[in-house]
């Protein structure tokens, strides 16, 4: 009886421990239905991407280290990846929704993203990777808080509040993706909508009547921060609130130095916290504005969202004229000098106790050096297409980390240029070999007559430098070396650069890629691959049960393998009940 005892006593501390440690790291789950509905955004009916029925999708609101799972129905009448863009997903390149580590989840299937939010904080978002989907919708804000134990480098606000903004057209995502197939531009976008919704009629001319616009409520006297993310297609757009600051807080997953813009400029694919204090007198309502730059502002006017603030004691509606953009049409160091002044805040705590600034990365030795270097479309094969160093990149069939893993020859070359070819551009699916631990400078040369943004996925990036004219070694010079915000995505002007480190400590598979849709989907992009050569090593997660099979790899999926698409938790309680199964029969035997 004694040694039943005995092993009874360790059994509850060992399942006290499992609940503990499940405890530590809680789950979050979540039900993605992404199907069509139609909508009105602009006053126009048209078929748009909804998740669950609504456009935007929902928020996922997460905390650091918290297990994610994420089951995506696809009800389109086309394949779907959904990717999480910013979200590093640490050790598993296998959930990051690109087709160069996932096969697509085919139309009437369902898949389970299982993912954690490890060592992250900040503001995010998803969105649909493939076939130009983002362009028709299914995206959502997706925010990772601080642990309770982690001080944030601000007063709590009083309210949290989330803000999509994104230039829009009437036409859906098929249409315009053969538009691009025929060769042409898609044009001037039909207007900017916020949080799915078009402009506030500020103007009979420019806006119809009828259309939904945003309205977001707040009370006098508070703080918010107000979490904003540019999900359009290709335009950036300055974002501002009339008669009220913005005190920038947050970008991509860093706390900054604090400062007050009047307005600020958010370039596709971006994301950032303000802390707005509402401060002004509540006579009327206050206009909300993201409207188009580094544009011709005045032909562009249509391109411009507007919603309303709105004061629970407010006395009457917004009216009058829109609060002014930047006047720096004469000048275009304007928006790259606000640019330069977002600064890492070196002594706030991040998702860790230590500060920010404890990894000083300026003091690190640079391993590898790309120069990525983009042109206006060029056609190759007889076919309108983008490059980056002239190598337009290729989608495999069999994506480049299910390839790896089955050894699948032939699927892609680790040849990517370090500087741009002096050849005729080419086809082809060119990665670049990334060293893991290396420390890779990557430069970015825009010589198009647009922004473009660069995202990374797997990686926070530290921005280290941006000027006007042609990078070259004595740039380096001019680099940031102690508080260059670390981001996901960072703007490139037109006839400029911007330089970026990385720190190569994430093992997998990650895309690079300009953020601007329509030059995305015609061919700007690669991957970096990142392997730990040391055998048996622990810095990759197996490959996941419910991985889906393509390409060369085909034959592998069976259909009934996408029962496997369980979610986390569900997994976690059959490990949970399948080890008390396991423990009772043991204290049987004796």
């Amino acid at each position: 009886m004694a040694s039943i005892s005995l092993f009874s006593l360790l059994v509850i501390h060992i399942c006290l421990l499992l609940g503990l440690s499940f405890a530590e790291d809680p789950f979050a789950n979540y039900n993605f239905v992404v199907s069509y509905i139609t909508a009105s955004p602009l006053g126009v009916p048209q078929q748009v991407i909804a998740i669950n029925g609504k456009f935007p999708g929902p928020t996922i609101n997460v905390t650091t280290n918290n297990n994610v799972a994420v089951n995506v129905r696809n009800k389109l009448d086309e394949d779907l990846l959904m990717h999480w863009s910013g979200i590093q997903q640490r050790r598993t390149s296998w959930q990051d929704g690109v087709l160069g580590t996932n096969c697509p989840i085919p139309s009437k299937w369902n898949w389970t993203y299982q993912f954690q939010v490890k060592d992250q904080i900040g503001s995010f978002f998803y969105f649909p990777s493939l076939h130009f989907q983002r362009a028709s919708g299914g995206f959502g804000t997706f925010i990772v808080n601080n642990r309770a134990i982690i001080p944030i480098p601000f007063d709590t606000p009083y309210g949290d509040i989330t803000i999509l903004i994104g230039d829009w057209y009437t036409q859906n995502h098929t249409a315009l993706r053969k538009t691009l197939n025929a060769g042409k531009d898609l044009g001037m976008p039909d207007g900017v909508l916020i949080n799915g919704k078009g402009p506030f009629r500020y103007n009979d001319t420019l806006v119809p009547d009828g259309i939904d616009y945003e309205t977001i409520k707040v009370e006098p006297g508070k703080t918010y921060r107000l979490r904003v993310s540019n999900v359009g297609i290709s335009t950036s757009l300055n974002f501002r609130i009339q008669s009220h600051n913005l005190l920038l807080a947050e970008a991509e997953g860093s706390y900054t130095v604090q400062q007050n813009y009047t307005s600020l400029d958010i370039h596709v694919g971006q994301s950032y916290s303000f802390l707005l204090t509402t401060d002004q007198n509540a006579s009327s309502d206050y206009y909300i504005v993201a409207s188009a730059r580094i544009v011709n502002e005045t032909v562009w006017q249509r391109v411009t969202g507007v919603a309303i603030l709105h004061y629970t004691n407010s006395k009457g509606k917004a009216s009058g004229p829109l609060p002014d953009p930047p006047q720096d049409q004469f000048d275009k160091t304007f928006s790259m000098n606000q640019a330069r002044s977002i600064r890492w805040n070196v002594s706030a705590s991040g998702a860790r106790p230590n500060p920010q600034g404890s990894f000083r990365y300026g003091s690190i030795n640079v391993t590898e050096v790309y120069v990525l270097k983009n042109k206006p479309p060029v056609m190759i094969d007889g076919k309108r297409r983008t490059t980056l160093s002239g190598v337009s990149f290729v989608n495999p069939a069999t994506p480049i980390r299910l390839a790896d893993q089955y050894k699948v020859k032939g699927v892609y070359k680790l040849d990517f240029p370090t500087r741009p070819l002096t050849g005729p551009p080419r086809m082809e699916t060119a990665v670049i070999n990334g060293t893991y631990r290396g420390f890779m400078e990557v430069i970015f040369q825009n010589n198009e007559t647009k922004v473009h943004t660069y995202h990374m996925n797997g990686y926070a990036f530290f921005v280290v430098g941006m000027d006007y004219g042609e990078w070259t070694e004595n740039s380096r010079g001019t680099y940031n070396k102690w508080d260059g915000i670390a981001r996901t995505t960072t703007q490139v002007f037109p006839g400029a650069w911007t330089a970026i480190l990385i720190s190569l400590d994430n093992v997998g598979v990650w895309n690079i890629r300009t953020e601007n849709l329509d030059s995305w989907y015609l061919g700007q992009e690669t991957y970096i691959r990142v392997v730990n050569p040391e055998p048996n090593n622990k810095t990759e997660f197996p490959m996941p049960d419910n991985a889906l099979f393509c390409g060369a790899l085909s034959k592998m999926q069976k259909p009934q393998d996408i029962s496997l698409a369980t979610s986390m938790k569900g997994i976690e309680s059959k490990v949970f009940f399948t080890l008390l199964l396991t423990v009772s029969a043991f204290i049987s035997l004796f």
